[in-house]
């Protein structure tokens, strides 16, 4: 399937996935802002304001009005905010889309964040916030984010902290959303069986009001770091759960398909040597994993385990050693070829739904990348070399780069940070 990019003369951007024969339908709106477009009187304010969206507008004056209008279609809404980016989306029968437009439209444009309902999702906010900070997983990524980027918006928890969030007005969600939910910001999205000249005309008919104000921007994210560094959180647990954190590409890098080889090389499945190491042959773990996120200003290559609580030290060792291997022996043919059928395949069963689709291209459109056809980049994997796989190997796993967060009950701090290097 091709996608369809239009540039509106305000500014909004609209995005068409049309699938042939498909029922159903994915509306989606996405805008360029999230936790790092925050200051730190107003931190989690974006994935709030994702919650608030929902509590009533002008035309669907209570949640519930909202709610009732989608069930009765069948259909399911939901959110998600993440560093760089916000989206609300519909899903259900293409036969309803005018409808899904009509609603996420009004949500999006017309708000009305009651007081009463403000109150009381602030207890759901700390609430949700308590529940991350049971999670020693959750604790553990938190720690390394603020480990490698500090008090600054990259490094601050998307959900907030507790006292910011009861401190939340109104204002605030009418500010905010005056400042970045904007027409020049937004890309809507629809996917799935539709038709495009006539969706192209709901768009405009029900977006005819977004607002037309410049957009605010972020703060650029500034890498500092000389020397490996260690963050540990004393938590009683059954596992100790560490991720590693190596500072790695942005989003618009051409090596993108050949970090994403190396991560499965290392990571990804059960052949994978990480897999094989800390689990078949080590037994200390059940899950462990490796994968890069990329954002618009920097990256992070991250290595997570959940292991053994006796073992804590002997498992930063192995993959440190892991990582040494790697770098001194390269990588081989066959395990080229095998991460490669990873990425192609696994892509190919996660891309099976109109809102899958819609997520594949929407998530480019909002980063402001050129858009990419499946074929496309499966061609750019099929093309990354042992020489590409070695060359961003050698960038990335370096001791400036490295970062380790740890959060168990027993950690032998002072000997882990002896092994915690890559060379000298």
């Amino acid at each position: 399937m091709k996608p369809i990019l239009k540039k509106l003369p305000n500014g909004l951007r609209i995005l068409l996935v049309p699938m042939t024969g498909n029922k159903t339908v994915t509306v989606m709106s996405l805008v360029q802002t999230g936790s790092k477009y925050e200051t730190k009187k107003i931190t989690g304010l974006s994935h709030f304001l994702e919650h608030m969206m929902f509590k009533g507008t002008t035309k669907r004056p209570t949640a519930l009005a909202i709610t009732s209008e989608l069930d009765g279609l069948g259909a399911e809404c939901n959110a998600f905010t993440g560093q760089e980016y916000t989206g609300y989306y519909v899903r259900g029968l293409a036969e309803h889309t005018e409808q899904f437009i009509d609603v996420i439209a009004d949500i999006y444009q017309n708000p009305t964040f009651p007081k009463a309902e403000l109150e009381k999702e602030k207890g759901v906010i700390v609430e949700e916030i308590n529940m991350y900070h049971d999670m020693p997983d959750e604790i553990a990524d938190e720690q390394l984010m603020e480990l490698m980027y500090g008090d600054t918006p990259a490094g601050w928890n998307i959900a907030g902290t507790t006292e910011v969030v009861r401190s939340m007005k109104q204002s605030n969600f009418i500010r905010y959303v005056s400042d970045h939910y904007t027409a020049t910001a937004t890309t809507i999205v629809i996917s799935g069986g539709i038709d495009t000249l006539k969706t192209t005309n709901l768009i405009k008919k029900y977006f005819k009001s977004i607002r037309t104000t410049k957009k605010h921007d972020k703060k650029k994210v500034v890498e500092k770091q000389s020397a490996p560094q260690l963050s540990v959180f004393k938590k009683s647990t059954q596992q100790t759960h560490m991720i590693f954190g190596f500072r790695s590409i942005d989003l618009s890098s051409n090596q993108q398909p050949a970090l994403s080889v190396l991560s499965a090389i290392l990571g990804s499945g059960m052949s994978s040597r990480l897999f094989q190491k800390l689990r078949e042959e080590m037994g200390v773990c059940y899950y462990v994993y490796s994968r890069n996120q990329s954002l618009t200003d920097h990256g992070i290559f991250r290595i997570g385990a959940g292991v053994t609580n006796a073992r804590t030290t002997e498992v930063v060792r192995e993959i440190i050693n892991e990582i040494k291997t790697l770098l001194r022996d390269g990588v081989t043919a066959d395990e080229i070829i095998k991460a490669k059928s990873i990425i192609i395949g696994r892509g190919a069963l996660g891309l099976e739904s109109s809102q899958s689709w819609g997520m594949y291209y929407g998530m480019q459109a909002v980063h402001d990348l050129p858009l990419q056809t499946r074929a496309d980049y499966e061609k750019k994997i099929n093309a990354v070399t042992q020489t590409d796989i070695m060359t961003i190997a050698k960038q990335v796993f370096t001791n400036n780069n490295l970062n380790l967060s740890i959060v168990g009950p027993s950690v032998e701090t002072t000997k882990i940070k002896t092994i915690l290097k890559l060379g000298e």
